[in-house]
């Protein structure tokens, strides 16, 4: 019951959040599918299940989770190999079998080990790489899908020249909605929210999805003398009745069970899906602004059992995704509800009004979606990089810029090479030790926290940990005292950990702690 009572407490923020990375999720969903080879409802399955069945699961507060550009390539290629959708649904619920013995196993620790400096540069990365794969949409080019995170694109194009093409090719009746819509949404962000609490129940997004569906239709009834093609819509499949509906489910092919390409593949989507979860949970507990710390091997256990359904049912493989987890802050999430509730929405749009979803421009939600990019990657987040020094800036410019050069996986990788270069400097030496406990004459206990002379990035779990299991009512001391180099992403911890003691009624002293300017 009290589960419950927590997980609705703060829906007047989840609820509107929700609304938002519904339609956010809509066109993604259909974007991965399209690119991945694979039926366009099995992305919608996907969403269905990683709102509904991951977000109950999941300890997750603020992450969404979905179908992900990331493993659109492997999705492709695989059912090439395999030959067909059902072999590789099969793959499907085998990766999700491989993630849950993962989570049981512990293998969760692995997201402990992604340097700050580079979690902030995936973050700002990808809000770059949103803003440069949305402009063609919000001008009406929509020849790259939707969702698509990948520098080279289908049809010999990359993210720059398809933006060169698509000035060259502008659809008046899109811009129109973009400009509009975008003016809307940046007066509802700096004026209207701050006049009013109705303008924060009511999001900016939900507006700007109605004014471009009704543009749209005057558009279509001449009403305004512009136009939109079909593939400038949002393009759900519309099933007109419910036994319709559930003839687009597709079922594993059991009987390539002993195919050891199927196996092959299945180990590729656990491991591949799991570390783009991780580092989601990472870069969203970074955003989250309560700093709470999602319990990772539950993460695990959460995206094996999505997949297993996903699998079972159709869908695409699932993973924790920045975009709509980005969504979901930007636009006031406060807790797992909302991703759930998302969910919702997916399944009662596909069964209900899929005809009416198929009205909205997708330069409304370019317009959503070039907003949630700028709050990721704001200009003052360069200068606040560089002022932290060489060893935050460069594995940060790195990783930003390997993204937008190649894809989010590998530009991760050459971001955490980078770190892994400065971090190498640091002792490997025992972060910590814990004096005796010691008990007051008031019955609570003082926990003595020493760090070590250098504490590196590598040690941040041992910290985390220590920190974690201190009990509700008690005092702790982090000691500085001896310690000439504490890497940023203990620091951060730190910060953090004083931040979040206050819901534990636990009092946290400091000595020789000097914060970051």
């Amino acid at each position: 019951m009290e589960m419950k009572k927590n997980m609705f407490k703060e829906l007047k923020s989840d609820l509107p959040a929700s609304i938002v990375v519904f339609f956010v999720a809509v066109p993604l969903c259909l974007g991965i599918a399209l690119a991945s080879g694979a039926p366009l409802f099995a992305g919608i399955i996907a969403g269905i299940i990683g709102g509904i069945v991951v977000g109950i699961a999941s300890g997750s507060p603020l992450g969404v989770s979905g179908p992900a550009a990331g493993l659109a390539v492997i999705v492709l290629t695989s059912i090439a190999t395999l030959g067909s959708w059902p072999t590789f649904l099969l793959a499907v619920v085998i990766a999700g079998i491989l993630q849950l013995i993962m989570g049981f196993a512990k293998a969760g620790f692995i997201a402990y080990f992604f340097p700050s400096s580079v979690i902030k540069g995936m973050l700002t990365g990808i809000g770059l790489l949103i803003i440069l794969k949305q402009i063609p949409h919000a001008i009406g080019y929509d020849k790259d899908a939707e969702g698509d995170d990948a520098f080279l694109q289908l049809g010999g194009e990359n993210t720059f020249s398809a933006i060169s093409k698509a000035f060259e090719l502008i659809t008046p009746g899109a811009v129109l909605i973009a400009a509009i819509s975008l003016g809307i949404l940046i007066f509802w962000d700096k004026v209207l929210t701050k006049k009013h609490k109705i303008f924060q129940l009511i999001q900016g997004p939900l507006v700007v999805v109605i004014l471009g569906i009704a543009m749209n239709y005057m558009y279509q009834n001449g009403i305004l003398n512009f136009s939109l093609d079909k593939d400038q819509v949002v393009q759900l499949p519309v099933a007109h009745s419910l036994s319709e509906f559930f003839t687009q489910f597709t079922f594993p092919d059991f009987s390539q069970i002993t195919n050891f390409e199927v196996w092959k593949i299945a180990i590729v989507l656990a491991i591949v899906a799991s570390l783009e979860t991780l580092l989601c949970v990472e870069a969203t507990d970074k955003m989250d602004p309560y700093k709470r710390v999602t319990p990772t091997n539950r993460e695990l256990k959460a995206q094996g059992l999505g997949n297993v359904v996903s699998g079972l049912i159709g869908g695409l493989p699932i993973t924790q995704v920045i975009v709509r987890s980005t969504a979901n802050i930007t636009f006031g999430g406060k807790t797992k509800m909302s991703a759930i509730l998302h969910g919702v929405f997916l399944l009662i749009s596909a069964i209900t009004i899929a005809g009416l979803m198929n009205m909205i421009p997708l330069a409304s939600l370019a317009a959503i979606l070039l907003m949630v990019g700028y709050k990721l990657a704001k200009p003052a987040l360069f200068k606040q990089m560089y002022k932290q020094g060489w060893e935050q800036f460069i594995p940060f410019t790195a990783t930003v810029v390997a993204i937008l050069l190649t894809d989010l996986l590998k530009g991760i990788t050459i971001g955490i090479l980078f770190g892994i270069f400065y971090t190498l400097r640091h002792s490997y030496r025992n972060s910590h030790h814990l004096k005796d406990v010691v008990t007051t004459e008031e019955g609570n206990q003082v926990h003595h926290l020493v760090l070590a002379q250098e504490v590196s990035f590598f040690n941040k779990a041992s910290v985390l940990n220590a920190l974690h299991v201190i009990p509700e009512n008690s005092k702790v001391i982090i000691d500085c005292t001896h310690s000439k180099s504490i890497a940023y992403d203990v620091i951060e911890i730190i910060q953090n950990y004083k931040i979040n003691a206050k819901a534990k009624n636990i009092t946290v002293e400091t000595i020789n702690f000097i914060e970051p300017k």
